[in-house]
This record gives structure tokens, C-alpha cells and sequence, in this order.
């Protein structure tokens, strides 16, 4: 196991401060999301769009995201990494702004694009500081808090829908208000610790492409928990109306799947912390987790004659999915500091994304083809496939794995 560029030793400065800026804005701007998504979904649904339309719909955020991301290290490594931040949740704010004004499926798919544009850069900017504000030797309680926090909105989001009313018109203003309010506590981070690599890392395609070589397990693992997490989360709402669900009730699919997040992944993160070697426990903690996953998934086939499963079953893609990116965030965050963070952190982000884009594009459209055998089929082989990979490379008789 390769050691860590540059090993944090002490808190920097502001840790605190910075911690609590990040935490709050992501809070609130995942609120604002995660009540707009479905709400769009119902809408369309309402007015007729097929799920495939409705699923690409889904997938034009993840396409914006998954472009942006290769470039996130550059833009922050040139306009400093606060701006870019204060930039990225500026863009968001406006696109919320966009699906208040506006009533056109065409614009929609736009705001949807260049709303992942500035999330891209969000994403990767946030979670590269809340590894340089870590306290060292608690990196998988903070890291395993704020995970617990973006799950937490999973939840959060689609009750306040629920509460609000999908087909209120002042359910679109609350997103508004959330968004912008995301925004104004982004205002409050503090500067970030120098790079100790400024002037030597390498950013842009081949910097991205030396982080993958050096963690290509951790990014396979990100993909997987993308696709389980985020991607199969978003298309949640359609799949419970598959199965006769009310559209609240299909909303909610997606709270069960925050639960998960929420009851699951600090205390992992906690116990990461805890092992004598916690690299090996960071291994031996995604191996498990991606035994769940599986495990639930081949449960899928009998949920169309039982429905009540699909609230276990989506409680577990949840929590096991976000677990497995958990770690390999806590994992990048132990070994990397300075540019070299930012770029592990944007090749993990675009391979989470990856697998949520995967995951959302081509849900809707099994949906529609064979909901009850194809759309398991595909979810089973994924999540036998990250199973696979980090059996295969985890650590045996003292020797390295090719994280």
C-alpha cells in the first residue's frame, strides 16, 4: 500500500469554521435538489412523458456532471478553490430559479445539464476541503458524518415535497429558498491549507489519469456505489410506480434510501477509525458492504409479488452504496493532500457519476422493456461485479493491493 503524499499531521487553521461552511451549504442545496427531482419526475409523469424520456430527462444532470468533472482540479487550481465554490452554488441557484419561471420540458433538460455543470464543481470542491479540514485519526467520523448529512437529505427533500405538496405551486419557490440559502453559507468557508504541490502537480486529463492508475479499485467502488446510490435513487420514483405505488409513496422510495445512508454510513465511518490498521479496515468494510449489496439486489425478483421488500431492499442500496463511496472517500483523504487530492477526488466524482448516469439513463428505459426481469438482471450484475473487484484485490498475506 502506497503511503500518502503528504501526511496531515495537525488541524489547519479554521477547521472548524470550515467544516460547519461546507456541511450547512451542502445541506440545503441537497434539500433544494432532492425535493426538485422527483417533483419534475411526477410532473412529467402527469403530463404524459414516457419513463424513458422522463429517465434520459434524470440523466442530463449526470451528463453535466460527468463532463465538467475532468476539468474541476484546472478551474479551482486557476480561480482558487473558495470562488470556485461561491461560482459553482451561484449557477445552481440559478437554475432553481429556471424551473420556477419556466414550463418547457426542452429548457428543462438544459437547466438540468449546466445545473450538473456547477455541481460537478461543487462536489469535488467540497469534498476535497472536508478532507483537508479533517482532524487527523478522525477522518472516517467526519467524512462518515457529512456522507451521513447528504443522506440525510434524501429523506429530508422528499418529505418536504410530501409536506408541501407535489402539485402545489409554492413547492418550486421552497426549492428557490433552500438553494439560495445553500449559497449564503458557502460565504462563511475559510481560506483553504496552501497546496504543498501548487507548483509541481499535474491537473487537467493527465493528472486525472495519474490518480486513476494509483486508486483504480477505490474508483471502480465509486462507480458502484454511484450506480446504487445516486443513479438507481433518482429513477426510484418511476420504479414505485411499477409497482403500483401512490406517486407519495413513490416519492418516498427515495427517503428509505436516505434512511439507509443515514443509519449506515457514520457508523462505519466510526469504525473505520477504530481498526488497529485502518486501511485493511477500510478494505474489509467495503468487501461487506458490497456482500450486502448484492445480496439485496438478488432479492428484487420477488419484490413485484411482495412490494413491501422494496423498502428493505432500497434501505440497503442506500446505505451499502453510500458506505462504499464512504470509504473510498475516507481512503483518497488518508493518502493524498494538495492538487493530487483534488484530482483523486474529481476521478472518484466522475466515476461515481459515471455510475449514477449508467444507472439513470438506462433505468427508465428497462423499466419500460422488462420491469420485472431485465431491470433486476442489470442490477444483480453490477452489484456482483463491484463484489468481485474488491475481493479480488484486497489485501492477502501482508501484501499490497492495487488500490
Amino acid at each position: 500500500m502506497d503511503a500518502p503524499t503528504s501526511p496531515q499531521t495537525q488541524t489547519p487553521p479554521g477547521a472548524t469554521l470550515g467544516l460547519a461552511a461546507i456541511f450547512g451549504s451542502t445541506f440545503f442545496a441537497l434539500m433544494a435538489h432532492f425535493m426538485l427531482m422527483p417533483l419534475l419526475l411526477l410532473r412529467m409523469k402527469g403530463d404524459q412523458v414516457s419513463s424513458t424520456v422522463a429517465g434520459l430527462f434524470s440523466a442530463a444532470g449526470w451528463l453535466g456532471i460527468f463532463i465538467m468533472t475532468p476539468f474541476a482540479s484546472a478551474i479551482a487550481h486557476r480561480l482558487g478553490q473558495r470562488p470556485a465554490m461561491w461560482l459553482s452554488s451561484a449557477v445552481i441557484t440559478a437554475a432553481a430559479v429556471g424551473y420556477v419561471t419556466t414550463h418547457s420540458l426542452p429548457l428543462w433538460f438544459g437547466l438540468s445539464f449546466f445545473s450538473g455543470i456547477a455541481m460537478a464543481l461543487r462536489w469535488v470542491l467540497a469534498e476535497a476541503l472536508i478532507a483537508e479540514f479533517c482532524p487527523p485519526h478522525q477522518r472516517g467520523r467526519y467524512v462518515g458524518f457529512f456522507q451521513t448529512l447528504v443522506s440525510l437529505t434524501f429523506v429530508a427533500g422528499p418529505a418536504a415535497l410530501v409536506a408541501s405538496g407535489p402539485d402545489s405551486p409554492a413547492t418550486l419557490w421552497w426549492v428557490l429558498g433552500l438553494s439560495s440559502f445553500g449559497l449564503a453559507w458557502t460565504a462563511l468557508i475559510p481560506p483553504p491549507p496552501v497546496a504543498h504541490d501548487a507548483h509541481s502537480a499535474t491537473t487537467g486529463w493527465a493528472g486525472l489519469w495519474q490518480a486513476l492508475l494509483a486508486h483504480p479499485i477505490i474508483m471502480l467502488a465509486g462507480f458502484v456505489g454511484g450506480f446504487f446510490e445516486t443513479g438507481v435513487t433518482g429513477i426510484l420514483p418511476l420504479y414505485g410506480l411499477e409497482l403500483g405505488l401512490s406517486p407519495a409513496q413513490a416519492a418516498l422510495l427515495v427517503s428509505a434510501s436516505g434512511i439507509g445512508g443515514v443509519a449506515i454510513m457514520m457508523p462505519a465511518g466510526m469504525v473505520a477509525d477504530r481498526f488497529a490498521d485502518p486501511v485493511q479496515g477500510r478494505r474489509t468494510l467495503m468487501v461487506f458492504f458490497a456482500g450486502v449489496m448484492l445480496v439485496a439486489t438478488c432479492a428484487m425478483p420477488f419484490v413485484a409479488g411482495t412490494v413491501w421488500l422494496a423498502w428493505p431492499l432500497v434501505f440497503l442500496w442506500g446505505g451499502a452504496g453510500g458506505t462504499l463511496y464512504t470509504m473510498a472517500m475516507i481512503d483518497i483523504g488518508a493518502r493524498e493532500k494538495g492538487i493530487a487530492l483534488v484530482n483523486c477526488t474529481a476521478v472518484l466524482v466522475l466515476t461515481y457519476t459515471l455510475g449514477g448516469l449508467v444507472a439513470s439513463s438506462a433505468s427508465g428505459a428497462l423499466l419500460d422493456w422488462s420491469p420485472r426481469l431485465g431491470f433486476p438482471a442489470v442490477l444483480i450484475s453490477v452489484a456482483l461485479l463491484g463484489l468481485l473487484a474488491v475481493l479480488k484485490a484486497s489485501p492477502r498475506s501482508g501484501k499490497a493491493a492495487p488500490w
